[in-house]
C-alpha cells in the first residue's frame, strides 16, 4: 500500500496541513506512521476519510456527528434507516436555525427603518435599542 507525505495527502484532499493534524489530535483520522525521518505516512484512504469529513461538515455537521457517523458506520446493526434519522435530525436542526436567522433578519430591519441615518450617534435608535430591556 502507497504511504502519502501530509503535504499529498492535503492535496488529494483539498484541505490544510493543520486542519489534517487537527483532525487527527481529534480522533477523526488515525495517527499515521513514521518514516525513518520521521514524516507522517498516511495510508491513501484517509484521502477519503478526509472527503467524508469535508462533505460532511458542508452539509452542517459537527466533528462531534462526524464521529458518530463513522462509529455508526462500523457498527454491524447499523442500518440505512439510523444514517437517514440523523439526516432527518439535522434537517429540523437547519430548518430551526434559519428561523432563527428570520427572526433576527426582521428585526434588524426594524431597527434599520427606524433609524435616519443622520444625526449623533448618541441618538441612534439601533443602539439604544440594544442597551433596553426589551
Amino acid at each position: 500500500m502507497k504511504r502519502l507525505k501530509i503535504g499529498e495527502v492535503a492535496r488529494k484532499a483539498d484541505v490544510g496541513i493543520e486542519t489534517i493534524r487537527f483532525y487527527e489530535r481529534r480522533g477523526l483520522i488515525p495517527s499515521p506512521s513514521r518514516s525513518p525521518a520521521g514524516y507522517r505516512q498516511y495510508p491513501e484512504d484517509v484521502v477519503r476519510r478526509l472527503l467524508f469529513i469535508k462533505n460532511a461538515k458542508e452539509l452542517g455537521f459537527s466533528l462531534k456527528e462526524i464521529s458518530e457517523l463513522f462509529s455508526l458506520r462500523v457498527k454491524s446493526k447499523t442500518s440505512c434507516g439510523d444514517i437517514k434519522k440523523r439526516a432527518e435530525r439535522k434537517i429540523a436542526d437547519i430548518n430551526e436555525r434559519i428561523k432563527t436567522l428570520q427572526r433576527m433578519r426582521n428585526a434588524l430591519r426594524k431597527l434599520s427603518s427606524q433609524c435616519k441615518g443622520t444625526g449623533p450617534v448618541g441618538d441612534c435608535p439601533i443602539l439604544e435599542n440594544f442597551n433596553s430591556s426589551s
